[in-house]
């Protein structure tokens, strides 16, 4: 063969071997991976006492991935937040904004995650429409729609909810000691408010927050204190645009302390594997339609094989300190 014909031979070879590589990576997924996150977070520049530089530094220093400013009525920029504490890819700032609005001297509060410009109240003439036209504006812009604290003073009630459109997030625990999660005087927390909603059909994803609002009052229980309830994410990489879709989707578990090694869902049922610590117990509950208890496990992982006629499963952790977790419902007879 001549050095002519060598190297043409040669070429073609390298050109398919590039082209058959290529190929197949295109066809390999990218591997889902946690990121632990919060969704709800105020700075100086609303009603917090610290800036948005001191906020991100907290939740980077405490091993979160990422955290999304939700300050009432402004948007940060955080681009500049990104390049000082980003390192690397290793932690994320994403912008987003609370909408603070209210009706019959009420509070009504969406968040809009991933916003990057600015939605005004809009306003209503009753509850529903209240809410309904700062969901449509959120959505509009391109946010997500998140449903702060419905029981932050006693504001909103299932039913009501039932009526809203389009918002995929409800804050089902928040660290905020004014809001009330665990209702009272003979209104549901809102977790129970949560499966009156999945056992009408009307599909919210559970988020934990801390609404936090008070870095320089760290041990004081009157104040909004960061570190009480977070989101992880299962997604392919740390960007903004796949922590939005993962939490659009559901792909993410809500916790006030109990960490999960994975969850994963398939036709046949539901695999918890949960992070253990040293000295602490967990006990699981599989829970349906009603907030009915369906099957209850002290093992790890704790497993649940899917029955006919259900229109929803969902898991609560418990550990033996107080610390939650909470999946996201499956729906096991969804076509």
């Amino acid at each position: 063969m001549s050095p002519t014909l060598h190297l043409l031979f040669l070429s073609v070879f390298v050109l398919s071997f590039t082209l058959l590589a290529n190929q197949l990576d295109a066809q390999t997924p990218t591997p889902l991976r946690w990121f632990k996150g919060n969704t709800h977070t105020h700075t100086s520049k609303s009603d917090g006492d610290s800036s948005p530089e001191e906020v991100a530094q907290w939740y980077k220093n405490h091993k979160y991935d990422f955290l999304i400013l939700t300050d009432h009525e402004y948007i940060n920029t955080v681009d500049k937040l990104n390049e000082r504490f980003g390192d690397g890819g290793k932690f994320l700032v994403v912008s987003g904004q609370e909408v603070t609005d209210g009706f019959d001297k009420k509070p009504y509060h969406v968040n809009g995650l991933g916003l990057t410009k600015l939605v005004m109240p809009q306003h209503g003439t009753d509850i529903v429409s209240t809410l309904q036209n700062n969901v449509d504006a959120i959505r509009k812009s391109g946010g997500i729609p998140q449903i702060n604290h419905p029981n932050f003073g006693w504001a909103l009630t299932a039913d009501e909810l039932l009526k809203v459109r389009g918002a995929s997030l409800l804050e089902i625990y928040s660290g905020h000691p004014l809001v009330n999660v665990m209702g009272g005087g003979g209104v549901p927390s809102v977790e129970n408010m949560w499966d009156t909603l999945l056992t009408a059909g009307q599909i919210y994803w559970a988020v934990a927050v801390d609404d936090s609002h008070h870095l320089k009052r760290m041990g004081d229980e009157a104040a909004a204190t960061p570190g009480h309830g977070w989101v992880v994410v299962r997604a392919a990489g740390l960007t903004p645009a796949a922590v939005l879709s993962a939490l659009e989707k559901g792909e993410f578990y809500a916790s006030s302390g109990v960490e999960l090694e994975d969850y994963l869902v398939n036709s046949t049922g539901i695999t918890i594997t949960i992070k253990e610590k040293k000295w602490s117990k967990y006990r699981t509950q599989f829970i349906g339609a009603g907030g009915r208890v369906l099957s209850e496990s002290i093992t790890n992982p704790a497993i649940y094989r899917f029955r006919r006629r259900e229109t929803y499963v969902r898991a609560k952790i418990f550990e033996s300190n107080g610390k939650l977790a909470w999946t996201q419902p499956a729906y096991p007879n969804r076509k």
